[in-house]
């Protein structure tokens, strides 16, 4: 039996199709679910807008007791919104979700207010074309996000074998129904967002590990060729929200401990 957590996620988008399509797996793995899996909460609320604690109480409610650090919480939101981004083109509620982002005079602040106002100019019609085109395409799109592609110019090489080894180590499975490598951008802005909020109980150094060895060497470039793409317009801002961020992660993992 479904839990309520995962009951209101299907209400919401309008049925177990179109959660499935919203997440990028099939319709039968969401079927199969009795409540949703750890390490999809921080995406599904991200594409639906219900906060985490409906979602999963048993893993999220003690947050508002100040339980969990307020920095990896943003951090992880910030990956989840890269994933759901970069997975497929947002729908009309995301749109409007992004919108409402707001920000300060701080490189990501301002990246955030750019990809807000570009969301509130967007029609869901033009932004899923310029999805298309950009990473799609009739053939091939006009950006490959894949790692293995990034570091050595073709799919499916030696970066995704040792990205799957690493995560194995960690105890991280490939989800039921996902078609894509794991080298797919948005699928390693949502390991990474799993990581960050603590909810795959791997050990504290591994979002660091996995960061500076699996998405250090290549993400960033894919990011600033998003901002510099020909199809792009709003995924411009997101380029530039990916590349930011990314440059802020990499500075705070310098940093000594």
């Amino acid at each position: 039996m479904r839990d309520q957590g995962l009951q209101e996620a299907i209400r919401v988008v309008g049925g177990v199709s179109e959660l499935a399509r919203r997440i990028g797996i099939s319709q039968p793995s969401v079927s199969n679910w009795e409540r949703i899996p750890a390490e999809r909460v921080l995406f599904i609320e991200t594409v639906t807008g219900i906060n985490r604690a409906i979602l999963r109480p048993d893993l999220y409610a003690s947050e508002a007791a100040g339980d969990a650090s307020d920095v990896n919480v943003a951090r992880a939101q910030e990956y989840a919104l890269l994933a759901a981004l970069l997975a497929r083109a947002p729908d009309a509620g995301l749109l409007e979700r992004i919108s409402g982002l707001r920000g300060d005079a701080s490189p990501l602040g301002v990246a955030h207010a750019a990809l807000s106002e570009a969301a509130a100019r967007a029609s869901v019609g033009l932004v899923e074309r310029e999805y298309f085109n950009l990473f799609i395409g009739l053939g091939r799109g006009e950006l490959l996000p894949y790692g293995s592609y990034y570091l050595t110019g073709f799919l499916h090489e030696r970066p995704l074998a040792r990205l799957r080894t690493d995560l194995a180590a960690l105890g991280i499975e490939r989800a039921e129904g996902q078609y894509e490598p794991e080298d797919h951008a948005a699928i390693l802005c949502e390991i990474m967002s799993g990581l960050a909020s603590g909810r795959f109980g791997a050990k504290a150094d591994a979002d660091q590990q996995v960061f500076e060895k699996h998405l250090a060497p290549w993400l960033g470039r894919f990011f600033a060729d998003l901002e510099r793409a020909e199809a792009a317009d709003f995924y411009r801002r997101v380029g530039t929200l990916g590349r930011t961020f990314l440059e802020i992660e990499a500075k705070a993992f310098a940093l000594p401990s």
